[in-house]
């Protein structure tokens, strides 16, 4: 797509698109990333048409180590930040480190409160979260959700790297839509890769990635809550494995109801 035929409000004109503006300029974009050759391009397009602060959540998992990788060889200038939930395994820490050297550029990382974190463990114990689906939510409610409302506060665009063949409940995922309960444009610029894509594009591009990746983990969260994969099972089958639930998530891409940890 020719920026002739893409020209909403340029970048810079405000600090984020009004409410009312926003799902029109949303629309427009998931027609233009589409459109778009190249992860690269798309990016470009994000930087130069979404107005104001645009932050990238990295996980530090393949798909967001992609992003990143991207972002950084182009010198984007987007917040990235990372979650720091206090429960990583150690390989997502040394994979953090391992990035920040190979690209020259520090990712922002984002803890949560810690009177937060204790109330949580005060009510339901230092395992708890294994005790019932609700207080699971809870705590990736105090270690995840809480901490990335902070962090995007303020922020017209959010980009993830979400693609539709993670899971079943991912299938339908758009490459930009209005973000009601952010109040921002979320944006998902791989949204439309296959695995092959991605692990192509790490290889050719030499991409740090996170050793459990090849230890059986494709879906890497935090250390209590994940396993390896066995042959056959969905690639998110290890995250909180013990749950029978389909289309488990941890809230940041959802909005699920959860237990206040200080009830």
């Amino acid at each position: 797509m020719t920026r002739s035929s893409f020209n909403p409000q340029p970048a810079g004109a405000a600090s984020q698109p009004p409410s009312s503006a926003g799902p029109a300029l949303a629309a427009t974009l998931d027609a233009a990333l589409a459109a778009a050759p190249s992860l690269d391009a798309r990016l470009r397009l994000i930087a130069e048409h979404v107005p104001g602060r645009v932050a990238f959540s990295t996980s530090l998992g393949i798909e967001d180590q992609a992003v990143f990788a991207a972002i950084a060889t182009a010198d984007l200038p987007f917040d990235v930040f990372t979650l720091d939930t206090g429960r990583h395994f150690p390989e997502t820490l040394e994979t953090l480190d391992a990035t920040e050297a190979r690209y020259g550029r520090r990712i922002r990382v984002v803890f949560p409160e810690a009177s937060d974190v204790e109330a949580l463990v005060a009510r339901d114990g230092i395992m708890g979260f294994r005790q019932a689906i609700e207080n699971r939510k809870a705590c990736c409610d105090v270690r995840k959700v809480r901490p990335l409302n902070r962090a995007l506060v303020g922020a017209a665009g959010w980009i993830t790297g979400l693609r539709r063949d993670q899971s079943a409940g991912r299938a339908h995922v758009p490459f930009a839509a209005w973000d009601a309960n952010q109040n921002l444009i979320k944006l998902n610029p791989i949204a439309d890769w296959s695995l092959e894509t991605l692990e192509a594009y790490v290889s050719d591009n030499a991409v740090p990635l996170n050793a459990l990746h090849s230890q059986g983990f494709p879906s890497i969260g935090c250390q209590p809550c994940t396993r390896a994969i066995r042959p056959g099972e969905d690639i998110r089958a290890g995250r909180w494995w013990w749950e029978n639930e389909d289309g488990k998530e941890c809230g940041l891409h959802n909005r699920p109801k959860v237990k206040d940890a200080a009830a």
